[in-house]
């Protein structure tokens, strides 16, 4: 067992610090038994974080002076596109979290929502907190080529037509600047024609 928790912590340093982890990453190195029980020990002994059931992280150093603790937590960001990678599924933001990803909204919402491809499910990631995968079988939706273009036109869904503020058209503006015209061009035609007069017009 103490060979397994080696390999283990050794595999986890030799990569950089800020990464995800999951038992299958091991599953060379020894039973699926020794595997959970060598990443159960090296949570405990402060090597690596547990985030969620089954999904460890080797922790960034903290450098703020203004946070007391040694190393940084994961982002919601982070975990759920780990997920994804791993799972070989396509998410993206949606509804209230979107809105709070692009700066539209200081509202932090409690399950931070991403719609998918993949199987529905939530994942528990602190008190009351957690990321929820919703299925989708419109795979228009994730056909973007553009990421920030799509989270663009998922935050303008969640808010509505017409009802986009003056302090939001401004961020919005911000953001869609770093969209490429090439971009604008392949995902156009993906997008719900208000959302692709609305742009068109900035």
């Amino acid at each position: 067992m103490k060979i397994v928790e080696k390999q283990i912590e050794t595999k986890i340093k030799n990569g950089k610090r800020g990464k995800l982890f999951f038992p299958d990453d091991f599953a060379a190195i020894g039973s699926s038994a020794a595997i959970r029980q060598s990443l159960v020990r090296l949570h405990k002994s402060g090597v690596i974080m547990r985030v969620a059931h089954g999904i460890y992280y080797y922790p960034k150093i903290n450098k703020n002076k203004y946070i007391e603790s040694k190393y940084l937590p994961p982002s919601i960001d982070e975990i759920a596109y780990g997920i994804a990678k791993r799972d070989k599924i396509r998410i993206v933001p949606t509804g209230a979290y979107a809105l709070n990803t692009l700066g539209l909204s200081t509202q932090v919402p409690a399950n931070a929502v991403f719609i998918t491809d993949g199987a529905p499910r939530r994942i528990n990631v602190g008190k009351g907190r957690g990321i929820l995968f919703k299925h989708t079988s419109e795979a228009r939706s994730l056909a973007y080529k553009s990421k920030l273009l799509m989270l663009i036109v998922f935050a303008l869904r969640e808010i509505g037509e017409n009802k986009v503020t003056p302090q939001q058209l401004e961020i919005v503006k911000s953001h869609f600047t770093n969209v490429s015209q090439k971009e604008l061009n392949t995902d156009i035609q993906l997008m719900p024609l208000w959302i692709r007069k609305f742009l068109l017009s900035l």
